[in-house]
């Protein structure tokens, strides 16, 4: 047998040999290969800046063909690998010209390193926006209503809180701290919210009585403000069923920068001398700012607080606050890069519910004061990563902790958790963007105002939508949002009432399309259908507290509302000469199913009258708007302009005047409790018009502000039997309010500015709702400096 081996075994070796050869061959062959199917190819690289200030451009596309491309990383760095030959690269960027350049014959093989650096876009229509679909996109080709407020403007008029801010937008008004758009809200007594306020994409409300404490949001490192006007649910949840005003805050540049600004207003005497409660000392108000962004090496810093204190033209008002915020964000590798921002709050206020008289219209109603001491803060961690794909992951996350220390039983507190994760790709070959997530969200909730207990209150939701562009000038978009809301209430026991435990969880579906199609090169046409949907928060649903002599009280069996809207919208840009800007024409039509609202009323079983958060059937708004958003040097003065009218019809779909026959119908509430015996929803001006309008000469600004609502025709109607001389007021000023403010800067250097603004400049009466007289004209002197 051994011999027989040894007697293969030269066999074996031959064929071993010719095995290693073989392997050898086919080696050497398949390098060849590989080699010669890597040289067929070139490479091209490089990264793409902003010119002006040198930071990287993100997500910025590059395509040499339909269906050859990428996007930067979070460095700005891009590569692209294409077969040999002659090449037009085309670098984009949303608000930023785009560049074309040649590339003559690449032999395979080569690397070729190109860098680009993108000039800002001029047009007003290439302003870049975000809220409309979680990514970055011209004004020009969002599909619905969105209007963008710069940070230039909020500091010349001097508007120290979001809430003063969006009152310059056309179709936004503030109603003792509540948002609605296009009068989708009217007055909630500080509970529930239509319009979403997020901080950098990330909801901000807190959560438990869905009330947006507006001095959290760190003016003083804005970078814009979005808001985006109709249902909003599809991409944004429960809250958004209005619209959405969404806060982005300002990142470190190449170059450390250092703001701050100081400011005084005195407020002067009212028209009528009966309203004046002070001798020598006269209201005012003053405060100040500062931030300074810087980057370090992988680190971008952000640091700003602010400060105020505020004795206005209210006896015994007052408001005191500090706020201390900082944002950062390090870059690891050139695909990952994570963060946190945080926020803190701590201050008091005193306010009053309405006044004493007509004659006496800046002092209380004694028993009506509220006086509070809070301390709130926010805790943003995020995570960013670009795959291997140029598929984008984000993780953001949010714990708001607020503390409200309220007198007379009303003090709350709560602690919300949110973490969203979001995918986002982009095919630049299909002019597609897909964005798809995941949200979660818990409120604890603990407070003397829902029988001194703690609720809780959860979220989850998944959302996805796609945008996608056809023949270079169709966008369509088409969005979901499936969501789970969910309250736990152990119950609990008033003098009068027991509420009994319950768990309570519903789930609703959400669909929203939209269109943008660019007719001309300035020209577009939009459509959109959003539907909304809203869970009654824990305040709406088991509050109890009494205000001005009167109780409002828990309504467990509140029911969630719901809400379809359609708009149709033209956005023509122009241009003359040097001046540039867009005229927006749109119709909206919009309706609600069980829409929420307090209302005074009998409270069945319980045998008291009071407030209470109710279902008042169907609603229905419908209106047109139309807006001017321009600048530029205009006759030689460098202008800008924002101005807008809107027109309402806002309406009951059951209002029923006839006098109740045993337990009122929902028509004769809604009829009964309104202080109008025509069809019209309550605290809405059926018309609204305001104008922003700035020119600079030198080193001189000189801007105005003017602004118009028409007479709300129906509040509570028993607003005007306890409220001392409301009637009157509300007969005497019948036409609605209009009133003016002017301001006049001086740029003293490069680095330092000073500003006169004058508000209220004809001392105007005027009310935004019942019993607090809004502020006689005052004087501000403000001074900017950035180094």
């Amino acid at each position: 047998m051994l011999a027989a081996a040894r007697q293969h075994l030269p066999i074996s070796n031959s064929l071993l040999g010719m095995n290693t050869k073989a392997t050898l061959l086919f080696s050497l062959i398949f390098c060849c290969l590989a080699f010669t199917s890597k040289a067929q190819y070139s490479v091209i690289s490089g990264n793409i800046t902003d010119a002006k200030s040198a930071e990287p451009l993100i997500g910025a596309s590059v395509r040499v063909s339909s269906d050859i491309g990428t996007i930067t990383d979070v460095n700005g760095y891009y590569e692209l690998r294409m077969p040999h030959g002659d090449y037009t690269v085309v670098i984009s960027y949303v608000g930023y010209e785009t560049i074309r350049k040649k590339i003559s014959l690449l032999p395979p093989g080569e690397s070729v390193l190109l860098n680009f650096e993108l000039q800002t876009a001029s047009e007003v229509l290439n302003t870049v926006t975000v809220t409309s679909g979680k990514y970055e996109k011209p004004l020009g080709e969002v599909t619905v209503s969105l209007e963008v407020l710069q940070p230039g403007l909020i500091e010349s008029s001097n508007k120290q809180t979001l809430d003063q801010a969006i009152e310059k937008i056309p179709g936004v008004q503030v109603i003792d701290g509540q948002a609605n758009i296009r009068g989708g809200s009217g007055y909630s007594f500080g509970a529930g919210s239509r319009v979403l306020l997020l901080q950098d994409d990330i909801p901000i409300l807190q959560q438990d009585v869905g009330f947006p404490n507006w001095f959290d949001v760190p003016m003083e490192n804005v970078a814009q403000i979005e808001v985006v006007k109709g249902a909003a649910s599809a991409l944004y949840g429960s809250a958004a069923l209005n619209g959405i005003v969404n806060f982005r805050t300002a990142f470190a540049k190449e170059k450390p920068e250092t703001k701050a600004s100081v400011f005084y207003t005195h407020f002067m005497n009212p028209p009528e001398e009966s309203l004046k409660w002070w001798d020598k000392s006269a209201p005012y108000s003053g405060g100040l700012s500062l931030t300074h962004k810087q980057k370090f090496d992988k680190l971008d810093l952000v640091l700003g607080g602010a400060y105020q204190n505020q004795q206005p033209h209210l006896k015994n008002a007052y408001r005191k606050f500090g706020r201390f915020n900082l944002n950062t964000r390090y870059r690891f590798t050139d695909r990952l890069s994570a963060g946190l921002n945080a926020n803190l709050t701590s201050g008091g206020n005193n306010i009053f519910f309405y006044w004493i008289g007509r004659d006496q219209a800046y002092e209380e109603f004694p028993g009506t004061n509220s006086r509070s001491d809070f301390t709130r803060y926010n805790i943003d961690p995020y995570i960013t990563y670009f795959d291997g794909s140029g598929n984008r992951h984000k993780l953001m996350g949010r714990i708001y902790s607020v503390d409200n220390k309220v007198s007379s039983g009303r003090s709350n507190a709560s602690t919300t958790a949110y973490a969203e994760y979001q995918f986002q790709r982009q095919i630049t070959e299909w002019e597609l963007v897909a964005t798809a997530g995941l949200v979660y969200s818990n409120t604890k909730g603990t407070a003397a105002l829902y029988g001194d207990t703690t609720m809780y209150s959860r979220n989850l939701a998944a959302y996805a939508q796609l945008d996608k562009k056809f023949f270079d000038r169709l966008n369509l978009s088409v969005g979901f949002r499936f969501e789970e809301n969910r309250i736990d209430n152990p119950g609990f026991e008033l003098s009068f009432l027991t509420v009994e435990p319950s768990l309570e969880q519903e789930s609703n579906p959400v669909w929203r399309f939209g269109m943008n199609y660019q007719a001309l090169d300035y020209t577009f046409l939009r459509a959109s259908y959003g539907q909304g949907y809203r869970f009654p928060t824990i305040g709406e649903k088991f509050i109890f507290t009494d205000v001005g002599g009167f109780s409002v009280v828990p309504n467990p069996s509140l029911r969630s509302e719901t809400a379809w809207s359609a708009e149709i919208g033209l956005k023509q840009g122009f241009k003359v000469s040097s001046f540039e800007g867009f005229l927006d024409i749109s119709a909206f039509w919009t309706k609600y199913m069980d829409m929420m609202e307090f209302n005074l009323l009998r409270v069945p079983d319980l045998n008291i009258l009071g407030f209470q958060s109710i279902n008042i059937g169907d609603t229905r708004i419908n209106g047109y708007e139309i807006s001017v958003t321009g600048r530029g040097n205009f006759f030689g003065l460098e202008t800008q302009i924002l101005a807008g009218y809107l027109n309402i019809d806002p309406r009951f779909l059951s209002f029923d005047p006839s006098p109740p026959q045993g337990e009122p119908t929902v028509g004769q509430i809604n009829a009964n409790n309104s202080s109008s015996d025509e069809d019209i929803l309550k605290y809405r001006s059926r018309e609204s018009f305001k104008l922003d309008i700035q020119s600079k000469y030198k080193r001189f600004t000189l801007g105005a502000a003017f602004f118009y609502a028409s007479h709300q025709e129906a509040i509570d109607a028993i607003f005007n039997l306890i409220i001392p001389g409301l009637q009157k007021f509300r007969e005497e000023n019948d036409t609605g309010y209009r009133y003016l403010n002017a301001r006049l800067s001086y740029q003293a250097s490069e680095q330092i500015k000073v500003s006169l603004l004058m508000n209220n400049v004809f001392n105007t009466l005027y009310i935004l709702r019942p019993g607090l007289m809004e502020a006689p004209r005052n004087l501000t002197i403000r001074v900017d400096g950035s180094f």
